[in-house]
């Protein structure tokens, strides 16, 4: 696992080990950032579910101003502590150790892309969405990986979905507001 492109590009990145953990693959990461590469550039990220970092680390490498990593493990902030520290964005991050859905309804903070990818399955994003979509500022874009079998919602919020992206048994759909 490696940043693709940027200031921090070609930098290798570590993660858990086991069953418990599932990073992004470079293909559906690579594709990911095709689709809002043009958005990226002095924004404010959050990485829910952050695992790795991977996600808001590659954001921070092609310019974004700033991004909140959150995750419930305390495995996964000690790895993602790691993975900052490598990429030398320390000033550009904020890591959170606690369960999602409650960072996402106690925080002040405002975004302009949020990306979610929880564990498959378990009725996550339904769950969480509809803060984060609160928690967005005008203009923001909501993305969440799921696999083709998870049903989301089709609204969050002002938000609804935009487009969604197939990858094989995953699927990475969009969300904009619908008041723009």
């Amino acid at each position: 696992m490696r940043i693709i492109t940027g200031t921090a590009r070609g930098r290798k990145l570590i993660t858990l080990e086991g069953m418990d953990v599932r990073p992004t693959p470079d293909k559906i990461k690579e594709s990911l950032f095709n689709i809002i590469q043009f958005d990226i550039p002095g924004r404010k990220f959050l990485d829910l579910f952050a695992g790795s970092g991977q996600i808001g680390l590659e954001a921070l490498s092609r310019g974004a101003e700033s991004c909140v990593f959150v995750d419930a493990s305390k495995r996964s902030i000690d790895i993602i502590e790691k993975n900052i520290a490598t990429c030398g964005f320390e000033n550009e991050s904020k890591v959170v150790n606690a369960e999602s859905v409650m960072y996402i309804r106690r925080t002040p903070d405002m975004f302009d892309i949020a990306f979610l990818d929880p564990p498959y399955r378990q009725g996550l994003i339904e769950q969480v969405l509809p803060q984060v979509a609160e928690r967005m500022n005008k203009g923001g874009t909501i993305i969440c990986e799921h696999p083709v079998d998870e049903e989301i919602p089709e609204e969050a919020g002002s938000f609804r979905k935009f487009r969604e992206y197939k990858y094989g048994k995953i699927i990475l759909t969009t969300y904009k507001s619908a008041e723009e």
